[in-house]
């Protein structure tokens, strides 16, 4: 008896799917034939492995926001982000959440601390050369070390397309979504590093607090982009579930601890531009209240010993008219001492006119100006805040 032979099955090349099915497997960048999933996941693991060069241009990386912060200039931290290393470790972290590998999870961690110590202890060595230099200033690494939108939204931007490049192609490296990274984690970090060693107020541990927001953000937005393209977790009850909870806890604690620190004590929150004040001035009314006749009196001849005067004069210093120009900072803080930790007793706006006193005082690495403001208070404030129109010497 001859059985009949079986026909091998045509390919399943889509066109069977229903439509509906159809077209949400071609709108996903990520396969979802398990062999082309396991295949494209391998790739990605390792290209998110950071190689031995990870370290070397973390180090240079480091060494370039160092001399940024020293000289104070914008484009030097530019310079420090476009040199950077492929941020690989940070995607890997939600990667590995996404196909539950708890070891691949500590290996990108582990591999991305070492970066970030290393860009730390430069940074630390740094905050060492100030006393050498009292007159720096480090306008632009306290804004780096607050909170604010713009980068937020550089970050966001950075971690989706970096995320989203490297599953589209594993074989490339998007080294230009990858610097926005490097910008908004390395810069806040190196900044917390320098404000432990220098002792400058609004570094430390402000730009500790922002770098651990900002790791704890990226990892969760690259988590949603590999959830969009259609990487779902392998296993729902397994390693993905409790990496997911780990990561998730992680965010919720440096969250609330960060911003609840944050809130309670100002420390990593943007300086506050000062509200301008009115002074009101009170014009005298005059009074309608009859005034009664001074009596005259009779001049006596009693004798009136004469009475000699002596004039002694006393130096009254003379003071130059100045305004306030904070720059970047919206205001400045008026102090009861030629002290950062002195209390503040007024919050000018720029453009608020003062009076400065001859006497400068060089303090915690800057030069402090006694100020007269027009309500007759004083105080002590940064001589590079105050701008005069005819420049005087010394200045």
């Amino acid at each position: 008896m001859n059985l009949p032979t079986s026909e091998p099955l045509p390919p399943d090349d889509g066109k069977n799917l229903p439509p509906a099915r159809r077209r949400r497997q071609q709108r996903l960048v990520a396969p979802l034939d398990t062999g082309d999933r396991a295949q494209l996941l391998d790739e990605l693991a390792l290209q998110m492995t950071p190689p031995a060069d990870f370290y070397l241009f973390s180090a240079l990386t480091g060494l370039v926001l160092g001399i940024a912060i020293l000289v104070d200039a914008p484009a030097m931290y530019v310079l420090g982000g476009l040199i950077s290393p492929f941020m690989a470790p940070v995607i890997g972290l939600s990667l590995a959440v996404m196909v539950g590998s708890i070891r691949y999870f500590l290996r990108s961690l582990g591999g991305f601390f070492i970066g970030s110590l290393i860009v730390f202890i430069i940074g630390t060595l740094a905050g060492y050369v100030t006393p050498a230099f009292p007159q720096l200033h480090f306008s632009q690494a306290v804004f780096h070390a607050h909170f604010s939108w713009s980068d937020f939204l550089v970050l966001t931007l950075g971690a989706v397309l970096t995320t989203y490049l490297a599953i589209r192609n594993p074989q490339a490296k998007p080294l230009v979504a990858s610097a926005a990274l490097a910008y908004e984690l390395y810069i806040p970090l190196c900044v917390a590093g320098f404000g432990l060693s220098s002792g400058s107020p609004g570094l430390w541990p402000d730009g500790l607090i922002v770098y651990a927001v900002h790791l704890a953000w990226v990892a969760l937005i690259g988590m949603l982009v590999l959830l969009a393209v259609g990487l779902r977790p392998s296993k729902i009850f397994g390693y993905s579930l409790g990496s997911t909870i780990f990561l998730l806890a992680v965010i919720a604690v440096i969250a609330i601890s960060g911003f609840s620190t944050a809130l309670g004590t100002q420390i990593a929150m943007p300086p506050q531009t000062p509200t301008v004040t009115p002074t009101l001035t009170l014009t005298p009314t005059p009074s309608s209240t009859p005034v009664p006749p001074t009596p005259s009196h009779t001049p006596s001849q009693t004798p009136v010993p004469s009475v000699t005067f002596t004039l002694t004069i006393s130096p009254v210093p003379t003071l130059a008219s100045a305004k306030i120009n904070a720059k970047e900072l919206g205001g400045a803080n008026v102090h009861t001492k030629p002290q950062f930790m002195a209390p503040v007793i007024r919050i000018l706006a720029n453009g608020w006119p003062v009076e400065v006193y001859p006497d400068a005082v060089s303090s915690e690495g800057v030069i402090w100006r006694k100020i007269k403001i027009a309500d007759g208070v004083e105080g002590w404030i940064w001589e590079s805040l105050l701008i005069t129109a005819t420049p005087k010497p010394g200045w």
